[in-house]
């Protein structure tokens, strides 16, 4: 069984769409849904980095059970260009473009929980289907965010 290689990749691909996610509230602090809700599904993130963390165990990972922090300089840099920016026109296209980076992440994740959900299934690993069970379904309502996101952003974006 290649339960580790799933893991690991599953973690890393977590670590990575809760940074996008923060990258997304940072540079759009000024769209307060945006911010906000990107805040709260990050949270999502990080339980299941921890779950991954402590599922890892049982498979020789030592995964770290807390989420990659983006403490640096540019994090700084990007909140207060965005709250320079406001609601400039310009920033109609980088709201879209971040959006979709958000989805790709969000779908190649999916794919992960996926991909451990048929492998514990087949393998008959009640512990790792009930992990991939309740998290991926936070995965699936981040993608479906992001993509109503896109649907909303893009006529305006696109079209003047």
């Amino acid at each position: 069984m290649k339960f580790d290689l799933v893991l690991r990749e599953l973690h890393r691909s977590e670590n990575e769409l809760a940074h996008v996610l923060l990258r997304l509230s940072e540079r759009h602090k000024a769209d307060h849904e945006t911010y906000h809700v990107a805040r709260d599904l990050v949270g999502w993130c990080h339980d299941h980095i921890r779950e991954l963390a402590r599922a890892g165990k049982d498979y020789g990972l030592d995964l770290d059970p807390s989420p990659a922090s983006d403490t640096t300089l540019m994090r700084a840099v990007r909140e207060k260009a965005a709250e320079w920016l406001g609601r400039a026109p310009e920033l109609s296209l980088l709201l879209l473009a971040d959006f979709r980076h958000l989805y790709l992440v969000a779908s190649g994740v999916s794919l992960d929980w996926e991909l451990l959900a048929q492998a514990a299934q087949g393998a008959r690993r009640k512990d790792l289907l009930a992990l991939a069970q309740r998290c991926h379904p936070e995965t699936l309502r981040q993608m479906r965010w992001a993509n109503a996101r896109l649907k909303d952003s893009s006529t305006q974006a696109l079209v003047s």
